[in-house]
């Protein structure tokens, strides 16, 4: 079985309230270069549409080495960023509490420190495969059953992060963005209807969960 092509990373520039570039992250700085030898009146901004936050480019040098620089920014992007464990250390120490044995697959899992009550180790401890085995599958099965409303509240974060970037000051913004975290996706589209166009466009965009 084939692993699903994964969806290119998308980034979008901005200059001012006008959208001026969308796709990979090489057309955007593109763009972000020549709004700034055009003396654009700004701010001009990429945003990561993943996560609606705009990031720093690099336009010095020639165009090829802006658009190379750009090319390794995205596939840095791209990448899983380790998360801190406990103590606040990051990193991703491979599991040893589980020696490999014959046949058995790596699975890529982490070592990571977890505090819980005795009562809680004690019930994992009796389930089958033991304590690592019964998280497994409750971290599992709980990605699974809220698949849904983190998608939705992935949406209205990063719709957020946009907004607050571009249009803080823009009427209704407040009633915009609680509207947007009550899920009221349609109490959203009427708060920012007068908005200039390519930034509701964009924050509907990203508010919607299944984009």
């Amino acid at each position: 079985m084939t692993s699903p092509t994964p969806v290119p990373r998308r980034f979008t520039t901005f200059d001012g309230h006008r959208r001026i570039a969308s796709g990979p992250l090489p057309d955007n700085a593109l763009a972000l270069r020549r709004a700034l030898d055009h003396g654009a009146a700004g701010p001009v901004l990429v945003f990561d549409d993943s996560t609606g936050r705009s990031i720093d480019l690099d336009t010095s040098g020639t165009v090829d080495e802006m658009l190379e620089r750009s090319a390794v920014r995205a596939a840095q992007l791209a990448a899983p960023q380790p998360v801190a464990g406990a103590g606040g250390k990051g990193g991703d120490a491979p599991e040893t509490a589980e020696p490999r044995g014959r046949g058995r697959p790596r699975l890529g899992v982490v070592s990571r420190e977890v505090t819980l009550l005795p009562r809680h180790w004690e019930w994992l401890a009796a389930q089958p495969g033991g304590a690592s085995v019964a998280l497994r599958k409750l971290v599992e099965q709980a990605r699974r059953d809220h698949a849904g409303k983190d998608r939705s509240r992935a949406a209205s974060e990063r719709a957020y992060h946009f907004m607050v970037a571009i249009a803080g000051d823009l009427a209704g913004f407040e009633e915009a963005s609680r509207a947007l975290f009550a899920n009221d996706l349609a109490g959203f589209a009427r708060q920012i209807a007068d908005w200039p166009v390519d930034v509701r466009e964009h924050a509907l965009r990203l508010a919607d969960s299944s984009a």
